[in-house]
């Protein structure tokens, strides 16, 4: 096999066709769209049912989204056992440099999920009731910033 010898596979590539170009190609005049009618004529929008009420409209809607929702970036109890030194203070900061967190969001949330044997005293938004108990338990400290 030469390189002036390669050719496609059979059927990979074929000519496009050229619409609107005499009634010889086969899609002259109408160009394939038929006779008159909303579709001869443009398009109509995504979601479009020619006037009946749209799917989209006729399903119900439910419940809402509140505005005001607060997001927490959510750290587990495990995770800072891990990645602390007995003695450290746990703040925000420290969790983003340490790369717990990559985006604050509307503040830290402390988790139990996991085991805690350091001392740490951690500083964060909000903790969950058995964190709290967990961090005190190993003789840390919490404060709600």
């Amino acid at each position: 096999m030469k390189l002036n010898e390669l050719q496609p596979s059979e059927g990979s590539r074929f000519t496009r066709s050229r619409k609107g170009r005499g009634r010889s190609a086969g899609n002259g005049k109408t160009s394939g769209r038929g006779q008159k009618g909303q579709k001869a004529r443009g398009n109509t929008r995504l979601g479009f049912e020619g006037g009946q009420m749209p799917l989209y409209r006729r399903i119900p809607k439910r419940g809402f989204t509140n505005i005001n929702r607060k997001e927490y970036a959510l750290v587990n109890l495990s995770t800072l056992n891990e990645r602390f030194e007995d003695g450290a203070e746990v703040t925000p900061v420290a969790l983003v440099e340490a790369g717990i967190v990559k985006n604050e969001k509307d503040g830290i949330k402390i988790l139990g999920n996991g085991e805690i044997s350091k001392k740490l005293t951690v500083k964060a938004q909000k903790f969950s009731a058995s964190a709290s108990a967990a961090i005190e338990a190993a003789g840390g400290k919490t404060e709600v910033i």
